[in-house]
């Protein structure tokens, strides 16, 4: 988990608060404000997901490269050699 998705999480529950607080006194204002704050964590935890998502991959790829390619790794001397 990244710091994207945290910060997107905290804006999504400090939105909802602002919200319903904003209903429950009839202030208009605050109700928008929190709604729009709610969206942004959203979309933040979103782009969190997708970072860690493409980070996974990735790692994965690497993971199965060097696993593939294991037996064809030499050492630098063995290459000096060959050279």
């Amino acid at each position: 988990m990244n710091k994207q998705r945290v910060k997107g999480a905290i804006d999504e529950v400090v939105g909802s608060a602002k919200r319903h607080v904003g209903g429950a006194t009839g202030n208009i204002n605050l109700q928008a404000k929190g709604a729009a704050q709610q969206i942004k964590g959203k979309v933040e935890t979103g782009v969190g997901k997708l970072k860690d998502a493409v980070r996974d991959a990735s790692d994965s790829a690497a993971a199965r490269n060097d696993a593939k390619y294991k037996d064809r790794k030499i050492s630098a001397a063995e290459n000096r050699n060959i050279l």
